[in-house]
């Protein structure tokens, strides 16, 4: 999927004014009705969780090395096996109609015209086979993972892994943070509900029976309180060979487990701030994730990265790839397909001159020696 990196014309015309990803977030809430501005970017009860996954970065300070040769920089990787451009993919966000009528599929080409993985929603707005489609029409080797709850209805469940699988998608992320769904004051007092003429085709659910409900509702329907490792991890591997990464990962003893279970991945993730308020930053639960991995377990990270820099700090503390969803539906919102482009090669422009700039030639060489982290007395303490 990666090539030869694609180079970026400065920014004219219509998007001369998009310089960065909150450039877009504004552009963007300008543009989308408050309901729908709500629920996707509030956070679950005071906030506090979402607001710091961002803020936590700014304590990182990075370590350059100059007279460095970086005429050869290429910030391509890998993610489920297969070449990237660069180590960014777009996370699980539902509802992207709500955002652009093109929705997941817009998504799904701008993921695929800049080489990079998407994950793809249970509460996507498209089916995974339009969706799959979508991006392969534009790049034959694109990789898709599915995101998946536990569910009461098992058999739902199995059913939305075997299409995923049959479709090709490379990976299941299981959403482990979510027993029960985290209170967001937002929803309820704006009475939330999905607009009309949007469906969830991997749920099954129309448009007239998901009016009768808010989300609220439709998730506490669905969702299986009775999860556990020792029941849902085995069942998954008996009904699927796609990869298996734990989506929700916070603490070393979680990172353990999902070793201890035989899983390909960990997702550090706290749900964008939008179930348990409270929970750490992901940039601060991820070193002691990356510590208890040793190398064993691959881990990934989310939440709160809104520059190519904070992905650079990200990698630095020792994920290997790094996802984002709210500047996902940010693109959208602003301008459909172009948005999403817009956005992606904002966080591979910023990414690869960060690389440059550090006097990194490869993604390799992003390791804790380039960042620092700010002490109260002053001087810059090294990790």
């Amino acid at each position: 999927m990666a090539g030869n990196p694609v180079p970026i014309p400065a920014k004219t015309g219509p998007h001369a004014k998009i310089l960065c990803i909150d450039d877009l977030r504004i552009a963007a809430t300008e543009k989308l009705p408050a309901g729908a501005r709500d629920f996707y970017n509030s956070g679950s009860t005071d906030q506090l969780t979402l607001h710091e996954n961002t803020s936590a970065y700014t304590k990182y300070r990075l370590r350059p090395r100059v007279l460095v040769d970086v005429s050869r920089c290429n910030p391509s990787t890998t993610c489920f096996a297969s070449p990237v451009s660069f180590p960014l993919g777009v996370s699980p966000a539902g509802l992207q109609a709500m955002a652009h009528p093109s929705g997941e599929l817009a998504t799904a080409r701008a993921c695929a015209r800049r080489g990079v993985s998407m994950c793809i929603s249970s509460f996507a707005n498209y089916s995974v086979s339009d969706i799959r489609a979508a991006g392969l029409g534009v790049r034959g080797d694109m990789r898709h993972a599915m995101q998946l709850y536990t569910m009461k209805d098992r058999g739902l469940e199995e059913k939305i892994l075997r299409k995923a699988e049959a479709e090709g998608c490379s990976a299941v992320f299981l959403t482990a943070d979510s027993p029960v769904l985290g209170v967001r004051y937002n929803e309820w007092r704006n009475d939330f509900r999905t607009p009309k003429g949007l469906n969830f085709p991997a749920l099954e659910w129309d448009s007239k029976s998901i009016q009768g409900r808010t989300h609220d509702d439709g998730f506490m329907s669905f969702n299986d309180d009775g999860h556990n490792w020792a029941r849902d991890i085995p069942w998954l591997r008996s009904v699927t060979k796609m990869e298996i990464w734990i989506k929700g990962v916070l603490t070393a003893e979680d990172t353990l487990k999902a070793i201890e279970m035989g899983c390909d991945g960990v997702l550090v993730s706290n749900h964008g701030g939008r179930q348990l308020d409270g929970v750490a930053a992901t940039i601060d639960a991820l070193p002691e994730c990356v510590e208890a991995a040793a190398g064993r377990i691959r881990i990934h990270v989310d939440g709160g990265i809104r520059s190519g820099t904070d992905m650079f700090k990200a990698l630095a503390l020792g994920a290997e790839h790094v996802w984002v969803g709210r500047p996902a539906i940010w693109g959208l919102a602003y301008d459909g397909e172009k948005g999403v482009d817009l956005m992606l090669d904002t966080f591979y422009n910023e990414f690869k001159r960060c690389m440059q700039l550090t006097g990194c030639n490869s993604v390799t060489d992003i390791t804790k020696a380039c960042l620092g982290v700010v002490r109260s007395d002053g001087p810059l303490a090294r990790l």
